[in-house]
């Protein structure tokens, strides 16, 4: 390991997770653990299509299915606007102010807002127990309940619990009342996933689908109706992800920021104005 591959950490924890949660979270999220915040991110959304009042609004828009790299898209640039560049800033509340706007055309339960929100923190905390090449240290933890429960409150989400522990029981419990089969879930959780797989050569489609249900946990699959993998293929998959956080540890640290919106973006290859990312304001 490199002496300077904690020089990050140690600049967090001289951090305070309530007053700077923002920096804890952009050093976090663009610099520590880009790649496992990314793909614990895409997780944690396809979690939330597990519930049917989520998947039934998401069914009826026909996004994922007639735009699903689009939606993709506008859904990363909204959420790393307010990550990279705070929710403050300019760029930060014009993506809030976007999104408000995107979510004010439907009619979404404040439990489910809640919900969504819970997975943005617990889920990437989650994963890097599992697989992060370090431990979140205490103040990475707390840094990611304090950011998404400011963003919530720009989000006009009511009731979003004041303590960690707290909120992270309302998502267990939530899960345990809400994840069941339906049609929706099922129609959503496909599209997404052949998402997933377009990323990849033809050819490699249909051997990575197994692979990727061994990432998602057995709740999820019945949700979705998806067929369970092998015990043996899921215990491979834990291997090879704590083989790569092995390997992370021994990489310098990383010195510029890998957000999504750092590299070009399929549905945007010219640019994009915040104001204009998502579906077109006259389509409901």
């Amino acid at each position: 390991m490199l002496p300077n591959r904690y020089q990050n950490l140690n600049q967090i924890q001289q951090l305070d997770p309530v007053k700077d949660h923002s920096q804890i979270y952009h050093l976090m999220s663009g610099y520590e653990f880009s790649w496992e915040m990314q793909r614990s991110l895409e997780l944690a959304l396809m979690r939330t299509y597990c519930v049917p009042s989520i998947s039934k609004l998401l069914d009826k828009t026909k996004e994922f299915y007639q735009h699903p790299q689009k939606r993709y898209d506008d859904t990363s640039i909204l959420l790393v606007e307010i990550v990279k560049w705070g929710y403050e800033s300019d760029r930060g509340q014009q993506a809030l102010q976007r999104m408000n706007a995107i979510h004010g055309r439907f009619k979404i339960d404040n439990a489910d807002f809640l919900y969504v929100l819970s997975t943005f923190i617990y889920d990437p905390i989650h994963w890097n127990a599992n697989f992060g090449w370090r431990l979140m240290c205490e103040q990475e933890k707390l840094a990611c309940f304090y950011f998404w429960r400011e963003v919530g409150k720009r989000m006009h989400i009511q009731n979003i619990p004041e303590i960690y522990a707290e909120f992270e029981r309302y998502k267990l419990d939530y899960e345990r009342e809400n994840f069941r089969y339906s049609d929706t879930n099922r129609r959503v959780g496909e599209a997404t996933l052949a998402l997933f797989l377009s990323w990849f050569p033809g050819w490699m489609r249909q051997p990575l689908k197994p692979i990727i249900y061994a990432l998602v946990d057995e709740t999820m699959l019945d949700a979705f109706g998806f067929e369970h993998p092998s015990p043996l293929l899921r215990s491979t998959m834990v291997r090879i992800l704590k083989f790569r956080a092995r390997l992370m540890h021994l990489l310098p640290p990383r010195t510029q920021t890998d957000f999504y919106i750092d590299s070009p973006i399929p549905s945007y290859p010219q640019g994009y104005e915040i104001a204009k990312v998502g579906p077109d304001d006259r389509s409901k």
